[in-house]
This record gives C-alpha cells, sequence and structure tokens, in this order.
C-alpha cells in the first residue's frame, strides 16, 4: 500500500502477529507506536478466549507492548456480542475460562446446567470429562451449540494442546450437532471488530500471520489483508491458497518506515 492509502483502522492478529509465546516479535512495540503517531486506530484480535482484555493488556505490557484494554477484542468478547444480539438475557452453560465467563456476564446472560438456551465452549486450562458429558446431554436435549473459535490445537511449552475445535469435534460426533464458531476465520469477528472501532471496511486493513483464519476472515469481510511471515504461514505456503493477501511481509516491522512518514507529514 501506498502512503496516501495507508488504512485509517487496522485490526491485528497478536499470537505471531505481535507476540510469540509470550515475547515480542522484534519491531511490533514501534510498530504499535508507529500506529498511534500517524493517527492509525489499532484493535488487536484473538481467538483466544481464556482471558478477558484487562489478562490480556497487561500480559502484553509484561512484553513490551502498550495496548489499551479498550483496544483487544477477544473471541469470547465476540461470542457474547452476538449472543446478545441473537438472545438477550438468555441463559448458557458454559465450559471455559474467565475471558469467556466474564463477557457472557457483562452481557446480561445467566450461566446455567438447567435447561440453558446455549451451550458455549470455549478454551480452558482443563477440560472436564463431566462437564463435557453435561454439554453432550444438553445439547442432544436441544440447547443450541455455540463455539468460541474452531482451533483445534493451542501451544504450549511442552507442545501442541488439545484446543475448542478439537473439543467440540467431539461434542459434535456424540450429538451429531455441529457448533456455529464464532471467532476467525467467521468474518464476524471482523464485522463486530469494526463496530467496536466505528471503521468502515473499505478503510481498514487486517494483519495476521495465517491464510486459512486472518486472511481468509478480513477477504470476507471487505477488508485489505497484509500476511507476515513471522507465525504460522511460510512464504512458499501462500500459492497454495486459492485466495491472496492484499501484500505479503516479513513482519509488522516491515510496515514501521511508511507509517512513519505518514505520522511525518
Amino acid at each position: 500500500m501506498s502512503s496516501r492509502s495507508v488504512p485509517l483502522s487496522w485490526l491485528c492478529d497478536m499470537d505471531g502477529v505481535l507476540v510469540h509465546g509470550g515475547v515480542a516479535v522484534p519491531g511490533a512495540a514501534r510498530f504499535v507506536e508507529s500506529l498511534a503517531s500517524a493517527g492509525r486506530d489499532l484493535l488487536v484480535l484473538t481467538n483466544n478466549s481464556l482471558y478477558t482484555p484487562r489478562d490480556l493488556a497487561a500480559r502484553l505490557a509484561a512484553a513490551g507492548l502498550e495496548i489499551p484494554v479498550e483496544s483487544l477484542w477477544t473471541s469470547a468478547l465476540a461470542t457474547a456480542r452476538f449472543l446478545h444480539t441473537q438472545r438477550p438475557g438468555g441463559t448458557a452453560f458454559v465450559i471455559g475460562e474467565a475471558g469467556l465467563t466474564t463477557a457472557l456476564h457483562d452481557a446480561g446472560y445467566v450461566l446455567t446446567d438447567k435447561d440453558p438456551d446455549y451451550v458455549v465452549l470455549g478454551e480452558t486450562h482443563s477440560y472436564s470429562f463431566s462437564a463435557i458429558t453435561k454439554a453432550i446431554r444438553l445439547v442432544s436435549a436441544g440447547a443450541r451449540f455455540i463455539a468460541t473459535n474452531p482451533d483445534p490445537i493451542g501451544p504450549s511449552a511442552e507442545g501442541i494442546l488439545p484446543a475448542t475445535g478439537a473439543v467440540a469435534a467431539l461434542i459434535t460426533h456424540a450429538t451429531g450437532v455441529e457448533p456455529y464458531f464464532v471467532g476467525k476465520p467467521n468474518p464476524l469477528m471482523m464485522r463486530e471488530g469494526l463496530n467496536v472501532l466505528g471503521a468502515h471496511s473499505e478503510s481498514a486493513v487486517m494483519v495476521g500471520d495465517r491464510m486459512d483464519t486472518d486472511v481468509v476472515s478480513g477477504i470476507e469481510a471487505g477488508l485489505e489483508t497484509v500476511l507476515v511471515l513471522s507465525g504460522v504461514t511460510a512464504a512458499g505456503d501462500v500459492e497454495r491458497f486459492p485466495y491472496r493477501p492484499t501484500r505479503v511481509v516479513g513482519s509488522v516491522a516491515d510496515l514501521v518506515a511508511e507509517l512513519d512518514e505518514l505520522a511525518a507529514r
């Protein structure tokens, strides 16, 4: 993109783009600072539903990235907003952590295992067999099935871990009911993010490290897309997909110069 067309609003994935395992990607702090100096809005998106925005802001600050709470958009927040628009003041049986339960409480939802409107599945530090069994029975009895994101695995210091998509598949196999996934690659998460910013897709860009979630959801939401090669998707993988990002760069550090040029004008 040329300096004359640098988007007004930037939606940016977190893991693999700004941080790696709790450590900032080189140049990420300057990228965040340059966006602010250029007067560009930033919203950081993550499919991770474990943490509240306040928790995430503290974790990012520990990595040297100062991002305000209101600039963080999680799949848990997107799920809570979606359910509020669908069935305000509803009830849900939830498998998840504080990021998800807090978002649903704040949206006016009552959490219960007694004939809930929804079964809502998100990440948790320990998937309980009894909780999964309860979810299967409730979905079989007619509860609507929602999941925060389709990611089948997640990272840890010891290796990969089963994530929401894998557990959702277990519940689906037992019940025959597919969940509605709110997080990326559902473009709904992008559109809700734009609403949070008060932005329009024509003047916004999505920056991500995955072709199959970040880039495709950005394209489907009508945004420009920037793929960074600092995370999951490698340069040689791009041509395997039937769609292309607007631009491919090594990392967000490669975007700093044009943002600084814009700020200097």
